[in-house]
């Protein structure tokens, strides 16, 4: 895959059909790509096309908005295209992190008629459950552009598309908590009950930890909370279920001493009042493991 050379018209860097505000590497977008291709392509290939196309015959096609949203997973549809075949041409009109209305018209290709069809489907999958994702996280954000807080991503994602779904996040404007177990610690209920209670988890965990590296706890009551901030060996505090009046209390309660994210069941409907009790983040896996995709479709133009 080549993502140096694509046709790009009012765009000047080979790499502008990524989110303006986030990023995802090349690395990743290859390995992604190349695995759905070759689970969809399995042994023979298309040979649905291989036997209704000739091998000779170019195609045009566009790839068209259905809904409105927010677009996210171009330089996907553009490697999957390119994978089957490398001197495909791409046009795009719009990039990553970008509203987009019913009917526009995010992307042409010009080239092989069999790598087309070929590629269709993957190319979809990606921009389909990107674009879901990128939407619903612009939705979130729109709902708590009134208050400081963030809304965050979880580890609640597909296996094998991590990155590439926090990136979507990112393209809606939202913002992402750790990427995995190994670039942040944080203690949850299970192990605090291990290693025998709030004083001596924390005290571990800072033992162990890097100069770089956060410490985040989760507590479930007021009473855990206390004794965090009486110990103050974190960095980030976890409220988990609190309802609206423990979430403020809590805030009453650090006093800016630590940051706080709020989860459990964060929805869109409440997501605006436990933004507005002062917490710093609302974490939400729905971001990831529930959206809808949005619908993007793929017209053959001969």
């Amino acid at each position: 895959m080549d993502l140096s050379d694509r046709d790009l018209p009012n765009m000047e860097s080979p790499m502008s059909l990524f989110c303006a505000d986030a990023f995802v590497s090349p690395l990743e977008v290859e390995a992604a790509v190349t695995h759905a291709l070759a689970e969809d392509l399995g042994r023979a290939g298309d040979i649905t096309s291989i036997a209704t196309v000739p091998e000779d015959m170019r195609g045009h096609a566009v790839v068209v908005a259905r809904k409105a949203g927010v677009v996210s997973g171009l330089p996907l549809v553009a490697a999957a295209f390119r994978r089957l075949a490398p001197d495909i041409k791409i046009a795009a009109s719009a990039r990553d992190g970008e509203p987009i209305a019913a009917g526009a018209k995010l992307m042409s290709i010009d080239g092989d008629a069999r790598a087309i069809l070929g590629a269709e489907r993957t190319a979809l999958n990606f921009i389909g459950h990107l674009s879901g994702i990128a939407t619903a996280t612009a939705e979130f954000v729109k709902r708590i552009a009134h208050t400081k807080a963030r809304v965050i991503c979880t580890r609640k994602t597909a296996p094998g598309l991590r990155a590439l779904e926090k990136y979507a996040v990112r393209c809606g404007g939202g913002f992402n908590h750790r990427f995995g177990l190994d670039d942040a610690m944080l203690i949850k209920d299970n192990h605090i009950a291990v290693a025998g209670g709030i004083a001596a988890v924390l005290k571990r965990a800072k033992a162990a930890a890097g100069h770089l590296v956060k410490i985040e706890i989760e507590v479930d009551s007021l009473q855990q909370l206390d004794e965090v901030l009486k110990v103050g060996l974190a960095d980030v505090v976890l409220i988990d279920n609190f309802d609206l009046d423990a979430m403020r209390r809590a805030v009453a309660m650090v006093a800016g001493r630590l940051v706080i994210e709020a989860s459990g069941g964060i929805t869109l409907e409440t997501a605006a009042a436990i933004a507005e009790t002062g917490v710093d983040y609302l974490s939400s896996g729905s971001l990831t493991h529930s959206v809808r995709n949005l619908d993007i479709g793929l017209d053959i133009e001969m």
